[in-house]
């Protein structure tokens, strides 16, 4: 692969124009385009072209950039979450219908917790978590249930290389709340990110007993009932757990015997 005057390959260009899209912005000037993407003008120019003729981004009349719908369509077409978020919808939608508020399901990615889907009603409490978003671990519910369901070397490494840019919390900190949420089967975070708010989260575990991702709530403190919320959380995310199950036996080919 060719790579630039500075070194960088064609990959490490295209993907800083990707991701130069900021979120909820679908179109961007080509000039704020480049140089968001620390990119020559031509040079941008000349990608963003050969990315158009395929469908990944749109030249738009008055020189706009705009992401394509192939780039759309072909994430979601092979996405790895999207078994389970057809696994989950059903159960998150049952939840927001008894709670009447935010409903939210991550994977863990790295160190953070990527929201993969998300459902609110108006009226419902503010919650920060966005589809195809991310939070750090330690400040979301969804992002301590995963990280406690992960192998001791795991987490080892996370609290070896944690640090909080807001001095906040310390690794020990965070190593209390992760042997706590193992211990009890949830996790727990109240007025973390929103004061007015508590987050709760329960791991999905799959057949193979692997947490595959964190199903959670965000309600208001005033509404906390842990009493009633954990065991629906807890029986929904068995629910999930069981489809996934489904899926994946259901796409092995039959063997037939004589």
């Amino acid at each position: 692969m060719a790579n630039s005057a500075s070194g960088d390959s064609v990959v490490d260009r295209i993907v800083r124009i990707i991701e130069a899209f900021p979120e909820g912005s679908t179109s961007l000037r080509l000039s704020e385009l480049a140089e968001t993407a620390g990119l020559p003008l031509t040079s941008a120019h000349r990608l963003v072209r050969q990315l158009a003729g395929h469908g990944l981004l749109q030249l738009a009349p008055g020189g706009d950039v705009r992401l394509g719908l192939r780039l759309w369509e072909l994430v979601n077409r092979n996405s790895p979450t999207l078994a389970l978020r057809q696994a989950a919808l059903p159960f998150m939608e049952d939840i927001q219908q008894v709670l009447n508020q935010n409903v939210n399901l991550a994977v863990l990615d790295g160190w953070e917790a990527l929201f993969v889907e998300r459902l609110s009603r108006r009226g419902s409490v503010a919650n920060r978590a966005r589809v195809a978003g991310r939070m750090p671990v330690h400040i979301s519910s969804a992002g301590l249930a995963l990280l406690a369901g992960q192998s001791r070397e795991q987490q080892a490494a996370y609290l070896k290389q944690f640090s909080d840019p807001e001095a906040k919390v310390t690794a020990d900190v965070v190593r209390n709340l992760l042997a706590e949420t193992a211990r009890q089967g949830y996790a727990q975070l109240a007025g973390v990110v929103d004061p007015d708010t508590w987050g709760i989260a329960v791991p999905v575990v799959d057949g193979s007993r692997r947490t595959v991702a964190a199903l959670g709530v965000v309600v208001p403190l005033a509404e906390m009932r842990l009493q009633a919320l954990v065991p629906a959380l807890q029986t929904a995310a068995r629910g999930i757990g069981r489809q996934l199950g489904g899926q994946r036996n259901a796409s092995k080919p039959s063997v037939q015997r004589n």
